[in-house]
């Protein structure tokens, strides 16, 4: 029998979630997000091609099938540097967010 007088030792499971998995796993999801963010721009980009919208439709669109090469490669820049940009920042927060790389 356990006096009521004794403090429980240990963690309860919402604690270990709340303070241990969560935390422990913040990198990894900002990661992953990065990496979806980053495929749902280049599949939005193809799918310009079969009448999907978006910087592939006015690449492929204005710049392609008018033969005005300067466009098409205007929004084939921008999207690269849009990648560019969510995979630095991406890079950088998980990079931030991970505990085992602070010193």
């Amino acid at each position: 029998m356990r006096s009521k007088n004794l403090p429980i030792m240990g963690a309860s499971p919402l604690q270990i979630i709340t303070k241990v998995m969560i935390p422990e796993s913040i990198p990894s999801l900002i990661s992953n997000a990065t990496t979806a963010v980053t495929t749902i721009l280049g599949y939005s980009a193809m799918s310009g091609i079969i009448g999907g919208g978006g910087l592939g439709k006015i690449a492929i669109n204005y710049g392609y099938y008018r033969y005005k090469y300067l466009i098409m490669l205007a929004a084939v820049i921008l999207l690269i540097i849009l990648v560019q940009i969510f995979q630095s920042v991406g890079t950088k927060l998980a990079a931030k967010a991970d505990k085992r790389l602070k010193k």
